[in-house]
Order: C-alpha cells, then structure tokens, then sequence
C-alpha cells in the first residue's frame, strides 16, 4: 500500500488524477526553515516527512514531498500573515523566481528511499498592491510557499511559466509517475 506523507489537497488531487490508491498520513515532524540551499532545504524537508510516516509504517511505500520558491538567494516559504505574503508578492512582481519540490519515495523494511527533485521558473506580470489586494480575495496565500497558487487566480499574477505546472503546485506528476512506475506502484 501507498501512503502519502501529506496534508496537502493539491497533493492529494494531483496523486489522485494520477488513478493511484493510497491513504493519508500526516507527517508529525517540525519543518525546517532555515537551510540556504532551497534544493538541499525541499529534500531535507521531503525526507523528514516521508521518514517519519515510514518509521511508523516500515511495511508499506511512503510517497513524501515539499516545496519552497527561491527569489535569487532568498527562499520564500509559506508566509506567517497576510501582511508576509503581500511583501512576498510585491518583491516578485515583475521578476522570475524558482520553484523546487522534492519527491521522497521510501519503504523501510526493503530499505529503498529514492528522492527526486524538479525545479519550474515563474514570471510574474508587474502588479501593484491593489491586485495583490483582488488576488487575495480569490486565493489563500498563507498555505503556499512563496504566497501564490498557480491553479486559480494565475491570469491576475503569472505572465508565464518553464517547467512543470504539477511542480509548480506542489507535486510533479510526471517524475512521480515515472518514480512509482519503478516500483511498480502504478
């Protein structure tokens, strides 16, 4: 059986849309947040999650995940307040920014943990802080890293996007479907 490591209903649909049967398990561990590499910060965070359901469940295939954005050197996790995401949004208006996930799959009893790591670009269109104001009526900022979701409300803010938009959202589908594909979990 599949678990996923996950709170995430992103990564639940997206896991779904994919025709895979698994449950839930929420991951009891503390983020880390404070690593200056987004790359090395997503895996060490996708591991810790994905380690800590399958250490509970070393019989079963854990599929754990996470995701941040990275303006250049500053990483932009989930905001604390409405006040963090709309500074977060205002210092991407108009840039490019990097969005890295990392995909844990893990099975303790047959000793496997693979992690995968894809990064997607977004450029934001120049906005000013009455559309982050709109923005925000149509879309939670404050459960997104870097503050934005790109599956409702992206006309207001994306003026494009390299890479994959599952990535993009949170899990990308067609490294995950070619990682469980491996092991037969498909």
């Amino acid at each position: 059986m599949l678990i996923l490591a996950s709170g995430s209903p992103r990564r639940k649909e997206l896991l779904q849309s994919m025709g895979v049967t698994f449950q839930v398990v929420l991951p009891q561990v503390e983020e880390l947040n404070y690593l200056d590499d987004p790359q090395k910060l997503v895996e060490t965070n996708a591991k810790l999650k994905t380690g800590w359901v399958a250490q509970r469940n070393p019989e079963n295939w854990v599929l754990g995940s996470d995701t941040t954005v990275a303006l250049g050197e500053e990483i932009l996790n989930k905001p604390a307040d409405l006040a963090e995401a709309r500074a977060m949004l205002s210092r991407m208006s108009g840039r490019t920014h990097c969005v890295y996930t990392a995909v844990c799959l893990s099975n303790h009893s047959l000793q496997i943990e693979e992690v995968i790591t894809v990064t997607s670009h977004v450029r934001f269109k120049s906005f000013d802080d009455d559309l982050i104001s709109r923005y925000f009526k149509l879309v939670n900022p404050l459960d997104k890293a870097g503050a934005y979701g790109i599956q409702e409300g992206k006309e207001l803010i994306i003026d494009c996007w390299d890479g994959s938009c599952s990535n993009i959202m949170g899990l990308p589908v067609d490294e995950v479907r070619g990682l469980l594909g491996k092991y037969t979990l498909l």
